[in-house]
């Protein structure tokens, strides 16, 4: 394992923490696979309602992969693969994630960082947040798996905009671009984010994963099956659906059970 990405746990809120402030949170190779082994870990357990995901200090999200490491990690042809397979294993696993994710963006965002967060479902920024993707000072490209989110996001356009220009978004333009979905005042980002995801999580899990799956389902563009039209009647089955309804009636707050 690495120490630069760590999990904490809030009853059904689990935290994800980029953990390397002094160099603003890059990850090595290792650092990418322990990225990968704790969103798969987190992915498995059902009673994680809602991941979310930080930067530890105040001047960064991640500026993505540890450049300094590259002459060591990403030198040779057989280093450029496993680089590569654990870079995109840990995006694979944010974005196949079944539970919500939320990016809580303050100060940094930029190359694999961004892709971090454009991976994740949602994305808070504070006003000093800056994003870019400035790959080709380095000389090198991002892979289709990188690549993916981002073109879901801002477009083949924008996406091109990040990559040629090789330019730093502020937060204001990041929203307007689609990369982040709410920008907030620094002081407030932290509360922000954290309330957010404790909505998230307060919501009935199963129905949570359900829309998400859903959501990318009709991303691709083709018929459903009949199987998929009917999945979309099994919440009713479930005890969360009678326990909504009744503490809605009843005007109180629902304990959903994920079952």
């Amino acid at each position: 394992m690495s120490d630069r990405v760590t999990v904490n746990r809030e009853d059904h809120l689990a935290i994800v923490s980029l953990c390397y402030p002094d160099r603003l949170n890059v990850l090595d190779r290792q650092g990418w696979v322990a990225l990968a082994d704790i969103m798969r870990s987190l992915g498995d357990d059902q009673d994680v309602h809602c991941v979310l995901m930080e930067g530890s200090g105040n001047r960064a999200f991640s500026a993505g992969s540890d450049i300094g490491a590259f002459l060591q990690e990403r030198k040779t042809a057989e280093q450029v693969v496993a680089y590569g397979k654990a870079l995109e294993g840990a995006l694979s696993a944010i974005r196949d994630c079944p539970h919500p994710t939320l990016a809580l963006i303050h100060g940094v965002c930029v190359g694999g960082g961004l892709e971090i967060a454009a991976s994740c479902d949602l994305r808070i920024c504070s006003e000093s947040s800056r994003f870019g993707a400035p790959i080709n000072r380095l000389g090198l490209t991002m892979s289709y798996t990188e690549l993916s989110p981002l073109v879901e996001l801002v477009g083949a356009s924008g996406t091109l905009e990040l990559l040629l220009e090789g330019g730093l978004l502020d937060a204001n333009q990041a929203y307007e671009k689609g990369l982040v979905n709410r920008v907030v005042p620094d002081e407030g980002i932290e509360e922000e984010a954290r309330a957010t995801a404790l909505r998230i999580a307060g919501g009935a899990p199963l129905v949570n994963r359900w829309h998400k799956k859903f959501v990318r389902r009709l991303m691709e563009r083709r018929p459903l099956t009949e199987d998929e039209q009917e999945e979309a009647y099994e919440a009713f089955q479930t005890d969360d659906y009678p326990e909504g309804v009744e503490a809605f009636l009843e005007r109180r707050d629902p304990k959903f059970e994920g079952r």
